[in-house]
């Protein structure tokens, strides 16, 4: 009971409690806790917001990102990278290989570092007709060229290096005149095309290289062709690629050893043999290519174009009697003498190219033979001729059957100051 007398009620029951009343400790009760879920309600919504946010600058940050990087490759596929400035630096040898177009030529440029994209070239191309007449072969440039430095210094013809161009009868080795002149060999022809200048020192894989190479490589290695390897393989040494580089125009790589020169230019070389016919053309006539070819380099040594056809018939008509050819390119052959004719002595002299005392051909070619000469070694003009004299003073020869018709027209090549 209560003091007053009413009814006391249990403290701390929930008998005859209403909790949605507002007074009394009832509302303290039942109040607390629902403050204390709001709170918690806010707080876990103020950390969603605020991983929201951190998610959304992230998200934002990334997108700027790839915005900047997209928009700067968007700048690069119109204008490509920032263009190199002045004249460049160092030396940078590159080839334009046969067919390339300008766009494949600034992509080589761009990718050797002469300028900094294929584009920097194009632009600075676009103008200059010129440009489409750049030659297949190599050219020396330098890195870092702005894209119009590199155009102009292209079209310099001193920017041009390793042309090489042999001629019709050339020897491998150095060759002189009666009068002391020296005619360069096809080694000194390669070395002197593999010379660079860099930094005011000029640089050439030497002719003394190139026979080195020649003479102790596997010639098979160097890419001799097949049908030429055994006889190649018995030749002396440093006279075994004797008119397997024939005339024309070369492309040679500076800055190679000397064994990738030769066996690059072999290369190019037995595509020209095998265009003209040589191969196949000597099993026609039931030969073989080497002996075709050794033919070959006597007719161009001794004739003319013209007389080509009868000069091969000759020597036909002597090789198969068992005659000597009696050719005095041959005999000056070894001797490395560029002459018409021989001296007794000379002719005294043994040895395997001395046509005056061995019967037959030689072991190897005498000199770079010709497309005329191949085809007249081919097919020489039908005839009985056993003898010929150059007896025109451009190089004409005479021809006859006999020894006193030889004789007479000896002397008419004597009367004509022919020789």
């Amino acid at each position: 009971m209560s003091p007053d007398g009413s009814p006391r009620r249990p403290y701390g029951s929930g008998a005859g409690t209403d909790p949605t009343r507002a007074d009394g400790p009832t509302e303290r009760l039942a109040t607390v806790p629902r403050r204390h879920d709001r709170l918690a309600a806010r707080r876990a919504r103020e950390q969603r917001i605020r991983r929201r946010r951190r998610v959304l600058a992230v998200v934002v940050t990334v997108l700027l990102a790839a915005l900047a990087g997209g928009g700067y490759l968007l700048y690069q596929s119109f204008f490509g990278v920032p263009d190199f400035d002045g004249e460049g630096t160092g030396s940078v040898v590159v080839q334009v290989a046969d067919g390339d177009t300008t766009s494949a030529i600034a992509a080589e440029l761009a990718g050797r570092g002469v300028v900094a994209d294929p584009r920097a070239f194009l632009r600075a191309a676009a103008d200059d007709d010129r440009v489409r007449a750049i030659q297949p072969g190599y050219y020396q440039l330098r890195a870092r060229m702005s894209g119009e430095a590199a155009v102009e210094l292209m079209l310099n013809p001193d920017s041009r290096v390793g042309q090489l161009e042999i001629r019709g009868g050339t020897q491998l080795d150095d060759t002189r005149s009666p009068d002391g002149a020296v005619t360069p060999g096809v080694l000194s022809l390669i070395s002197e095309a593999t010379c660079l200048t860099v930094d005011g020192q000029r640089r050439c894989v030497s002719a003394d290289e190139l026979r080195t190479a020649m003479s102790t490589t596997d010639p098979a290695e160097l890419g001799v062709p097949e049908w030429a390897l055994e006889d190649v393989a018995k030749a002396d040494p440093n006279r075994r690629l004797e008119g397997l580089l024939v005339p024309g125009r070369y492309n040679v790589a500076p800055e190679k050893p000397a064994a990738d020169v030769l066996r690059e230019l072999l290369a190019v070389s037995a595509s020209k043999l095998q265009a003209s016919g040589l191969v196949s053309g000597a099993r026609e006539i039931g030969s073989s290519p080497y002996q075709v070819l050794i033919i070959s380099s006597l007719v161009e040594k001794e004739a003319i174009t013209k007389d080509m056809p009868k000069v091969a018939r000759v020597i036909y008509n002597r090789l198969g009697v068992g005659q000597r050819l009696e050719l005095d390119s041959m005999v000056n052959y070894p001797l490395d003498v560029q002459s018409l004719r021989t001296t007794a002595a000379d002719r005294a002299r043994p040895g395997p190219y001395n046509s005056y005392q061995v019967v037959g051909l030689p072991p190897t070619p005498i000199a770079a033979p010709g497309a005329d000469a191949i085809a007249a070694a081919l097919d020489p003009e039908p005839g009985d001729w056993f003898f010929f004299v150059r007896c025109e003073t451009d190089g004409t020869s005479c021809f006859a059957r006999t020894l006193d018709e030889h004789q007479e027209n000896v002397n008419k090549a004597l009367r004509n100051g022919a020789f």
